[in-house]
């Protein structure tokens, strides 16, 4: 017992006796939330998770760090407790109990991001290392304390209410009937995988009413027989580019590619390579306009949230089109009646082709972010230099989001027509969530 009560004041001393004074300053840099979404990114990449339940990772851990944020700065953030679809009010800090609001706001973030879907102690080491910075720095035991404490609050309540979001129940749902049908999608090569996420239109939304609230015109109809039907164009235009894409064009689609997982085939060696999801890519590209807004903290904070929320909505909105209309992929019409060795320049991913999943969550997050920064506000997107891809300048995030449109023809996994379709509909999501959120006052 002595020995344990040794211990404990040891480690109160470690606090107490840091000659460091500066922990307000060092939690307050904007640039420490960023660098915590990115550490989430690797470690949502690392886990191979789809870029479905990637947006679910993500959106989760933000709103969590939000309302810290909203209850420490309650004059400037309004809580998304009543606005977000089953998040009641939440608990606000005890009075009289100091915290430091921004740490608080890093811990909840690392605790939900976690806990929502990975593996126990993937964030420890991180974790660990956010605390150690607080002591180091001269953090106080009591506002350390606290602030670990109200972290622990929030997280229990959202982590409560995720549990409700029938994530859970989806994981045992029935696998997607594969059938060769004309014009229905099939598994596309070199893995073949299972369909990705059949029941997602059953995951509860967050802003939206339901998954179906904006359902697009149904797709051009199969018709690979008639070479003046409009399908037939559009799987023409798909080959033709392909088999001609100039060296800007392979940069656009293979800058926008974000696949979690790439299956590499070479005779009979097969091994993966990673990068990051389309959602992970546009929290990047988050970080990066906040950094050169010089956002603050609680801004940074703000437009992550709000933009994993367009994100994590778009997904919904775009899967329940996904697997109502189950269209075959330009790869394997091609394959089936006019090339049997023709490839795509990136690799399809696993599931139906009409609407475009990354033009829908592109076109709700530039809006999202087009709210929080400004409409026309240039940056260089250097998400993919650690992947050895070169950077992309553009004028604005609907900029952005329009040449994601391109890339995903170019990249011959989409038909222009979806993508142009979805962009209006991803458009739509993210006005929803611009107009339907009120979360910062002033």
């Amino acid at each position: 017992m002595k020995k344990l009560m040794f211990i404990a004041f040891v480690a109160m001393a470690c606090f107490s006796c840091n000659t460091k004074k500066d922990y307000d300053k060092i939690f307050k840099d904007p640039d420490l939330y960023s660098k915590t979404v990115h550490e989430l990114n690797t470690v949502v990449m690392g886990n191979n998770f789809s870029p479905i339940v990637a947006s679910r990772n993500y959106t989760y851990a933000n709103v969590a760090a939000y309302e810290v944020i909203a209850a420490g700065y309650p004059d400037q953030y309004a809580s998304l407790g009543g606005q977000l679809k089953g998040l009641s009010a939440l608990p606000k800090p005890a009075a009289g109990k100091t915290m430091d609001v921004e740490f608080a706001s890093l811990l909840a973030f690392c605790k939900l991001g976690e806990s929502v879907t990975f593996p126990a102690g993937s964030m420890k080491e991180y974790v660990d290392s956010l605390k150690k910075l607080a002591e180091d720095h001269g953090m106080p035991r009591d506002v350390f304390e606290n602030s670990v404490a109200f972290s622990d609050t929030i997280s229990s309540v959202i982590m409560e209410w995720t549990h409700h979001d029938m994530y859970a129940q989806t994981r045992g749902a029935p696998e997607y009937t594969v059938m060769d049908v004309p014009g229905r999608w099939v598994p596309t090569p070199p893995a073949y995988s299972a369909a990705a996420e059949p029941h997602w239109n059953q995951i509860r939304p967050l802003v939206l009413d339901s998954a179906n609230q904006f359902i697009p015109p149904p797709p051009l109809p199969f018709d690979i027989t008639h070479k003046n039907s409009d399908y037939y164009k559009e799987v023409m235009l798909v080959k033709n580019a392909g088999d001609s894409l100039t060296p800007e064009q392979e940069h656009i689609a293979d800058f926008w590619d974000d696949n979690p997982f790439k299956l590499n085939v070479s005779g009979h060696m097969m091994f993966g390579t990673k990068k990051f999801s389309p959602p992970g890519h546009w929290m990047s590209i988050v970080g990066i306009a906040a950094e050169k807004a010089h956002a603050d903290f609680p801004t940074t904070v703000y437009a992550f949230t709000k933009t994993s929320i367009a994100l994590f909505d778009a997904f919904i909105q775009c899967w329940d089109e996904k697997y109502r209309h189950n269209t075959i992929r330009p790869e394997t019409v091609i394959n089936k009646y006019i090339d049997p060795n023709w490839r795509p320049h990136l690799q399809t991913p696993p599931f139906p082709e009409y609407t475009c999943g990354h033009s829908t969550g592109s076109s709700a997050a530039a809006e999202a972010l087009t709210s929080v920064f400004g409409d026309n506000f240039p940056y260089t997107d250097t998400t993919e230099l650690e992947f050895g891809i070169k950077s992309r300048s553009f004028k604005s995030f609907r900029d952005a989001a329009l040449e994601n449109n391109w890339a995903r023809f170019y990249g011959g996994i989409h038909f222009h027509h979806s993508c142009i379709v979805s962009t209006e509909y991803g458009r739509k999501v993210g006005t929803l969530v611009v107009e339907k959120l009120k979360m910062k006052k002033s």
